[in-house]
């Protein structure tokens, strides 16, 4: 198990003057009952909030996934294979050997169509035991600059289902809007991308991931449409 700092206080805004913290904990996402959020309110104050500074942006959501949490689990933890359900990653390279621990980084190339080229990423949370995960893009040839993510991973018992074992995933990021774009505008941008993601990873956990070349190029293009509207 590895840990590194909590998401609020790995914030690099400008000014304590000028910060607020986020208010995700008020504010449930789209698809959650209300007794869900009850029950993971407290990981949203721990794990997804941010201190936010002017010219920032940052958003929560969480998605529904009908496999047991271990199973989700073993997906979003492979920090080396982030391409398993990112839908616009066209690989990843690590250093050989491979050790996962927080402040590994990774080199991620981006699928062709998008304005961006190149990541490279760094783990700065890994909690096997809590089901905590987050990152952090420290360079390459894209416009999110001081991108933080953090993804949790929560399982839930179905009372409409025998007790059957469902998860919810909660993913939150925060990042600076580029020049000559709003918060606004990145944030549709940025919302869209890990949406996208995040039913990836329902469908991959779920084992019915069907995404083929046609899905994937129309996916892609209308990320891109986004990005050109907004960014």
């Amino acid at each position: 198990m590895e840990k590194g700092e909590s998401s609020a206080s790995t914030s690099e805004p400008d000014s304590d003057d000028h910060r607020h913290p986020t208010s995700h904990h008020l504010n449930p996402p789209s698809g959650l009952t209300a007794h869900e959020f009850a029950s993971l309110v407290p990981s949203v104050t721990e794990h997804h909030t941010y201190l936010m500074a002017p010219g920032q942006c940052s958003s929560l959501f969480a998605q529904r996934v009908h496999a047991p949490p271990d199973a989700v689990w073993s997906v979003v933890r492979r920090f080396d294979r982030p391409q398993a359900y990112k839908h616009f990653i066209r690989s990843c390279a690590v250093e050989d050997p491979f050790h996962m621990a927080v402040g590994c980084t990774r080199d991620v190339i981006v699928i062709s169509g998008l304005p961006a080229a190149t990541s490279t990423e760094r783990l700065d949370l890994l909690d096997d035991h809590r089901r905590v995960t987050g990152f952090s893009i420290i360079g390459g040839e894209h416009r999110l600059r001081n991108y933080r993510s953090v993804t949790t991973v929560h399982g839930f018992d179905d009372a409409n289902a025998d007790g059957k074992i469902y998860t919810v995933v909660l993913e939150s990021y925060i990042v600076d809007a580029p020049d000559g774009s709003t918060e606004e505008d990145t944030r549709l941008f940025v919302d869209t991308v890990v949406k996208l993601n995040l039913q990836k990873l329902a469908s991959v956990s779920e084992g019915t991931n069907r995404d083929g070349d046609g899905v994937q190029e129309m996916l892609t293009c209308d990320v891109r449409r986004v990005f050109l509207t907004v960014l």
